[in-house]
Parts: C-alpha cells; structure tokens; sequence
C-alpha cells in the first residue's frame, strides 16, 4: 500500500501518548522517511535510538544507507559502508551489499561495484545472482560487453551460479547494442537449454534490434517464434516492427501491422502512430497522415510532440502553412501536452524546435511577418533560441531587406552564448551581396573565413558576380 505518510503520522500519535517506541517501530519510521525523501529526518531518528538507549541494529543501517542511495547520495552511501565495516559496528548481509552495488553501478562507478562484488566472494556474506545481474548490467550499459560476458562466464563456470532470465536479458540487450545479433540470437538459445524460459521482454530486445537493422524478416521470425513458446507479442513488439518497416521505406506494410494488433486486442499507441504520421510525412503522403491523425483523436490518445513536429513538418514542405498553422493552434491549447503555454514545464521550455519548424516553413511560403511574431512569442516565453532559430530569422530579415535586423540578431547570438555556424555566414554574406553592399560583405566574408567556414555554392556564384576578384581567389584557393 505504501503509506509511508499514514505510517508516521501514526508514529508521533504514538509519541505525543507517551507509548514508548521501540527499535523496532523507529526502524519502520526510518525507512517511511527515506521512502518519501527526507533520509535528513531519518539520521534524526538515528539519535533518538541513541538516546532511548537502544543498539542500532543491521536492519537501521541498512535502511539509512538505501535511503541515501536513494536520494542520490551514494558517495555518503559508501562512507557509512565503509564506516560499519571498519568499525564493525554490524556485519553487513547480502541486503545491504546489494544496496551499495546497486548504488556505484547506479552513478557509473561500475568498476567499484566490480570490487566489491570480488570482496563479497572472498569474505563470509557471499554473493548471489542478484549481485553478479547488478554489475553485469552496468558493464553493459557502460558499453564493456565483452567484460560482462567473462563476468557471466565466471559466475557460471566458477562460481556455480545459474543465470536468471535478468541476466540473460541484460548480455542479450548489451549485444544487441553492439550490432551483434547473432551472437544475441545464440546467447536466447543458451538460455533455454539451460532451462530458463525467455519472457515477452527478451524478444522484444531481439525484435527491436534487427529491425533497427533493417532485417524485418528476422524480427517478424522473432515474433513467430514468440508465438510458438505461448508468448504473445504486447504494444512494444509491434511498434519495434512498424519502425522496421518505416526504415525501409516500406510504409503500407508497416500500417498493416497495426491491423494485425487490431486483430489481436492489441491497442496502438501515440509512439505506434506518430512513427506512422513521421513517415507519411517525409514521403509527402499528407492524407493518409490526416487520417491516422482523426485516428488518434478518435481512439482518445493525445499527440506528443513527436506527432506535432512530424505534422507540421509535412504540411509546410507540401505547401499548406494555413494548415500547419491550424494544428499549432490547436496544440498549443493542448492541456495534456501543456506544450509552449507553461513556462515552468520542463518540456516546453526545452522544445524551440517546433517553432524553428514554424519559423522556417513561414519564410519559405512568404509569410515573414508571421516568421516574426512567433520569433517574439518565442522569446517573450522564455525559450532560448538555437542555432537553427537564427539562421532561419536571419534568412528572413535578409530575404526582406532588414539587414541592419540581420546584423543585430547576429550581435545579440553571440552574447546569448550561441555560436555562428556555416549557415550563418552563408545567409548574412548572401544577403549582403543581394543588396550590393560589397564591402561589408567582404568583411563577413574574412570573419568566416578565420572561424574555418567556407562559403557555398550559392555563396560563390553571388561572389562571381558581385565581387568577381573575391570569388576567383577563393575558388583557386578550394582547387589547389
């Protein structure tokens, strides 16, 4: 039930009575505190067992040190650990040892966890699976597969430990991660001899790999060999696939996946769809993308912003900002989505990249003014422009003649810690040039040219023109 809050108010009833308490109930309450993050409370109740005369005991340390861990403080974690060891104040058990391992894997300090799980088989509390699944899963993580395999290996052989389906999953994703599905693939078989049966999980780390691959096949045999061992392929699977077929290019194929889920009970979800809506996109397929879009709204999912960004994407390359427009309105008044209308939502104040979608499709389709409006509504919220957001006004006010605007933008980018790219330059020496303001763009063109940039194509045919002397130089100095 966890009703860690219920708990201690119930503790200090107890106290306020005049009940004594003993180690016992502040064990309970040390552990309510650390559970809802105030392990600072629970030192405090440390010094009332202290003081009531009580010995604390394995169960009090160990519930100190998992709430330390839990509250990220694994560094103090350790320092009483260590603390308890050195002056023997208890002998730790396979408990309070996994609690540490968990802890250094937790916050990369895998190949301390490594450490202390050699110490725990040289010492009198021995390790178990749980252990060896704890670090050979940071090892996999930390990108050290081949570790985590001579880890398996003497767990195994050495140690005569049988592996679990945990430990089995952890070296199968770890492989997978490495493009060594075939390996994964042998690793799934070693298992069931061993007679340890694979869950849903496992195959859908192999599934999920091939398809990232772009081996389909594989993954839809993965799903049939699922089916033959009674498993039963859940949301997760299906949308490894969709994706699979997505990376291909094979799109109808990929929307027939969800009629399969369909036909099984399975119920999309907004990842199976937005992956859809995505591709439909880059392939300019508009009505389809509306459809599963009425889709959506129909089934009572909420777009992410995923959906959106894909959306808006594709309606501003097939030429319809009005539409685009429409869509940003209405996600905007998301309430589920909170996106750009809260200022204190982590998420919105992150994603500028729907609005460098909406400011570059309004400068293509010839709406600059719109292009500035959400340039100021971005910034009057808070949002810190990218690189992207620059480029993209810079190439409006250049397109529109504001290139004193330009240059303003370009000054206040710097400032704001933004550095300049390739484009940049581009798009000012371009605009500059148009205007036939030959000698500032020289001047630009210098500054490019000592940060490492190089002008473009377009760059060099408007320097041909304009500053024929300027241009010749520089397509010498690219040719030899």
């Amino acid at each position: 039930m966890k009703q860690y809050s219920t708990a201690l108010s119930l503790y200090k009833q107890i106290k306020l009575m005049g009940i004594p308490t003993d180690l016992y109930s502040i064990n309970i309450s040390i552990n309510c505190l650390c559970r809802l993050n105030q392990v600072a409370y629970g030192f405090a109740l440390l010094a009332t067992i202290f003081k009531q005369g009580h010995r604390p005991d394995l169960a009090t340390y160990a519930t100190l040190i998992h709430g330390l861990v839990l509250a990220d403080r694994v560094y103090e974690a350790v320092e009483l650990f260590k603390k308890l060891l050195r002056d023997k104040l208890c002998d730790p058990d396979q408990v309070m040892y996994g609690t540490v391992i968990n802890g250094l894997c937790k916050v990369g300090h895998t190949s301390k966890a490594f450490e202390l799980l050699t110490f725990m088989e040289s010492g009198s509390c021995k390790p178990c699976v749980h252990h060896y699944n704890t670090v050979i899963d940071s090892l996999c993580k930390d990108r050290m597969v081949d570790n985590a395999l001579e880890l398996f290996t003497h767990m195994t052989e050495k140690g005569g430990f049988l592996a679990d389906v945990i430990t089995y999953n952890s070296l199968i994703h770890g492989l997978c991660n490495f493009g060594r599905e075939t390996e994964a693939a042998k690793m799934l078989r070693d298992m069931e001899k061993e007679g340890v049966s694979p869950l849903v999980d496992t195959f859908n780390i192999l599934v999920n790999a091939f398809c990232k691959q772009g081996s389909v096949k594989d993954a839809e045999l993965a799903v049939q060999a699922m089916a033959r061992r009674g498993l039963h392929p859940d949301v997760i699977t299906y949308n490894a696939v969709i994706v699979g077929y997505c990376l291909r290019g094979e799109i109808d194929e990929a929307k027939k996946v969800i009629d399969r889920m369909m036909e099984r009970d399975i119920v999309p979800d907004i990842i199976t769809y937005s992956r859809l809506i995505d591709r439909y996109c880059k392939k300019k397929r508009i009505h389809k993308v509306w459809r599963l879009f009425q889709e959506i709204q129909d089934k009572g999912l909420i777009p992410n912003v995923v959906t959106y960004s894909s959306m808006l994407q594709g309606l501003f390359e097939s030429g319809n900002p009005a539409a685009a427009r429409e869509l940003f309105n209405k996600m905007q008044c998301s309430d589920a989505l909170a996106l750009f209308r809260s200022l204190g939502n982590k998420e919105s104040m992150e994603d500028v990249g729907l609005y460098n979608i909406l400011i570059d499709g309004c400068s293509k389709c010839g709406n600059p003014s719109l292009a500035m409006d959400l340039f100021d509504e971005l910034l009057l919220k808070g949002l810190k422009p990218d690189v992207r957001t620059y480029n993209a006004m810079m190439r409006v006010y250049c397109e529109e003649g504001l290139l004193g605007k330009c240059k303003e933008l370009l000054r206040k980018m710097e400032e704001s810690g933004c550095l300049p790219d390739s484009f940049t330059y581009n798009i000012i020496v371009r605009g500059l040039l148009k205007k036939n303001e030959c000698g500032e763009a020289e001047i630009f063109l210098e500054e490019m040219r000592n940060r490492g940039f190089m002008p473009d194509h377009a760059t060099f045919e408007n320097l041909l023109v304009r500053i024929p002397n300027v241009g010749k130089i520089l397509v010498c100095e690219q040719l030899f």
